[in-house]
């Protein structure tokens, strides 16, 4: 059975330049990550970043099924085109729904084996606390580092809190790969970052609880690049 990709006779949408694609992740400031939202909001917050200057968007959904997940991610495709689009996760999703990138935690797939399965098809983030931890993830494949968590955060308590300095000790490590300050970041914190050297950060509530998430997303951003 041969699989169309689209109507007949329309053209095919070009497949994404990864060097660009690279140069996009190189250059972004700030990455928003959806909250555990109805499918509706979620979309609500990810445009409302994207009008407010966000370089990545990040699905991350804890609690949808793997089909209504797709459904969302396809959803969100359509929608991210001024942004760099990730799925947390889930590399058969995010090649199912045209996204750029995949984030993976300790608990997903391996990094070399999610690039055994995406190829070049897809950028690879991984998480690290520790310069040999991020060497390590880059070693195996990892296109950039989220780093954390640089503050206290509810969302993983788990996590140790390394602080600004943790994370800037990552970054002096990779000075060719793009990490991510994530963990506790709102606005009340970005000055801490900068002063650590940090331009660079991941944030979910500071966006996403934001009475005005289009607002939240430009001042973070213009916090970042200043």
């Amino acid at each position: 059975m041969r699989l169309r990709h689209g109507p007949p006779g329309l053209p095919r949408k070009a497949a994404p330049d990864p060097q660009l694609t690279r140069r996009r992740l190189w250059t972004a400031r700030l990455y928003v990550i959806t909250p555990d939202a109805e499918p509706d909001r979620v979309l609500e917050i990810a445009a409302a970043a994207i009008r407010g200057g966000a370089d990545i968007i990040q699905l991350r959904h804890k609690t949808l099924a793997r089909g209504e997940l797709l459904a969302l991610a396809r959803r969100l495709r359509a929608l991210v085109a001024a942004a760099l689009l990730f799925v947390n996760d889930h590399v058969d999703i995010a090649l199912l729904c045209g996204a750029d990138g995949v984030h993976l935690g300790p608990d997903d797939l391996s990094i070399a084996s999610a690039r055994r399965v995406a190829g070049g098809k897809l950028l690879i983030g991984a998480s690290a606390s520790t310069p040999d931890a991020a060497l390590a993830a880059v070693a195996s494949g990892a296109d950039y580092i989220g780093c954390g968590a640089t503050f206290a955060t509810p969302i993983k308590t788990e996590k140790l809190v390394i602080g600004p300095e943790g994370v800037a000790a990552v970054t002096a490590a990779l000075p060719a790969t793009p990490v991510f300050a994530i963990g506790g970041i709102d606005e009340s914190k970005v000055p801490l970052l900068r002063a650590a050297g940090l331009n660079r950060a991941c944030v979910i509530r500071a966006v996403g609880d934001a009475p005005d998430p289009e607002e939240a997303t430009r001042r973070l951003r213009a916090m970042l690049t200043a």
